[in-house]
């Protein structure tokens, strides 16, 4: 039996973060890289490694929090693939899980992913906490407007002389709901 590709899957939550550090130096046949949440596994790329892998391939990932937030989409996702004859590494916790995965791989994986989404939890709480200490004292000013005001004013007279909406985002660098949001304003 020939060994089957190795895939390395990459996530990152905004654009404008690097994946530089994820998998770097991991020999790779092909990578898919979302730049989006992962709250949910309905990701572009993720949905396309999962169609594209076969049997005998193995799913590289940096750790569990790139592939899923919660314990239950990283069972489900770890078990899709190796149900199918897909390995599944993760370089920073060190584990593999396979086909022949056995009663303590999977409380390994139930308990990893677990301990990932609390420490999710508690990042996101410890961020809320320090905001509301900000906003108290008067420090906490939000995050920065992605369009200038000036923008908004050019953007409202382009939309009115017909321009689409989707192009404007697009050469502004801001998604739809962005603009969708200045334009009300």
């Amino acid at each position: 039996m020939t060994r089957g590709q190795r895939v390395g899957y990459i996530r990152v939550s905004t654009t404008d973060q690097n994946t530089a550090r994820q998998l770097d130096g991991v020999e790779l046949d092909r990578i898919f890289e979302d730049k989006a949440s992962g709250k949910d596994a309905r990701r572009p790329r993720l949905q396309e490694l999962l169609a594209y892998v076969r049997e005998g391939d193995t799913v590289i990932v940096h750790s569990m929090d790139r592939l899923a937030r919660n314990v239950d989409d990283l069972r489900r996702i770890v078990t899709e693939l190796s149900g199918r004859g897909v390995r599944v590494e993760f370089q920073r916790e060190g584990v593999v899980f396979t086909s022949e995965d056995n009663p303590m791989n999977t409380l390994l994986l139930t308990m990893l992913g677990a301990v990932a989404e609390f420490l999710r939890a508690q990042n996101l709480e410890n961020q809320r906490e320090g905001i509301a200490k900000a906003k108290q004292a008067g420090k906490y000013k939000g995050r920065k407007r992605a369009l200038t005001p000036e923008q908004v004013e050019q953007l409202r007279a382009r939309v009115a002389a017909g321009e689409k909406k989707t192009v404007l985002a697009r050469e502004l660098g801001v998604n739809r709901d962005t603009l969708y949001e200045a334009l009300k304003s």
